[in-house]
């Protein structure tokens, strides 16, 4: 038994998950929600829980850091969101970037997936910001991937673009300062531009049990 156990660190010893954190509370705060009442509704519900996690000084669970073959091309991504609109959330993503543990979420990756994507939790139950009302994290797309249909049971989602270009069920083109808003089980399916990778935040809201229990499953296209 380890007889000096290390005192549980929080937002205060760690900066640079407060500073990211008050980016992306800036981001749901200042992005236009185009007059609809259920996306603005949404970005209030995510500043709420951030601003939470900010005043009770949320603690941090370090996550050992892990690479997956995407990662080769987060160093462009983030160097691109630089020169973007977005550049302070950006910037405070790559203070933290040698920390992220970058996962698939699926038990089985459809094939060539597992070099073209992965995801990174920043806030959530698992850390490195404990929440148990709200995730947030970040989704990088090589050139070119396709990311099969999918839906999220009892979750509200958006995502916002930090870097590149991407599409949703082929309607409309979403470059850095966009917004995707998801509603509960909504089908989606995203493209990438050929040329850059896509940098994407994202947040998702819902009942603990719904955001907690949820099982990543892509939708198998019809025959």
């Amino acid at each position: 038994m380890d007889q000096n156990p290390q005192p549980a660190q929080t937002l205060r010893d760690v900066p640079d998950w407060r500073y990211l954190l008050q980016e992306y509370d800036e981001l749901y705060r200042y992005l236009p929600a185009g007059g609809s009442d259920r996306i603005r509704g949404h970005q209030r519900k995510v500043r709420e829980a951030i601003t939470r996690l900010i005043r009770k000084n949320a603690d941090l669970r370090p996550q050992p850091p892990e690479k997956k073959p995407v990662t080769a091309h987060l160093r462009r991504a983030l160097d691109e969101g630089r020169q973007g609109v977005l550049a302070p959330a950006v910037r405070a993503l790559d203070a933290v970037a040698p920390h992220l543990s970058w996962q698939y979420g699926y038990e089985k990756v459809p094939k060539g997936l597992a070099n073209s994507y992965a995801y990174a939790e920043l806030a959530g139950q698992n850390g490195p910001v404990i929440s148990d009302e709200i995730i947030l994290g970040v989704v990088l797309f090589a050139p070119g991937c396709t990311y099969p249909a999918h839906a999220h049971k009892g979750i509200t989602e958006s995502y916002v673009c930090l870097s590149g270009a991407v599409s949703e069920n082929h309607q409309g083109v979403y470059v850095p300062g966009s917004m995707i808003f998801n509603p509960p089980d909504h089908l989606h399916r995203i493209t990438v531009g050929d040329r850059e990778p896509a940098l994407l935040a994202y947040a998702w809201i819902g009942d603990k049990a719904d955001l907690h229990e949820q099982k990543m499953v892509f939708t198998r296209p019809r025959k």
